[in-house]
């Protein structure tokens, strides 16, 4: 297994780690609807320097506005 975050909009990695407990390194969940690509990968960027150290073995969700980090 290799040990990186995935980073995704795919909202069924949430199901695989709280329902089904699947260990994971580090999931992202990108949550920035109509938003567009280029946008989006800077509020995805800013958000890995500002919360690096947090990221890993966390299941993170990146909106607009917000950002949810549960360990």
């Amino acid at each position: 297994m290799q040990k990186a975050i995935l980073i995704t909009q795919d909202k069924d990695f949430g199901e695989l780690v709280y329902r089904l407990k699947q260990v994971h390194h580090g999931i992202i969940l990108i949550r920035l609807h109509g938003k567009k690509p280029k946008v989006k990968a800077q509020i995805v960027l800013d958000a890995l320097k500002k919360y690096a150290n947090d990221l890993k073995l966390a299941f993170t969700v990146i909106h607009e506005d917000f950002i949810k980090i549960r360990k």
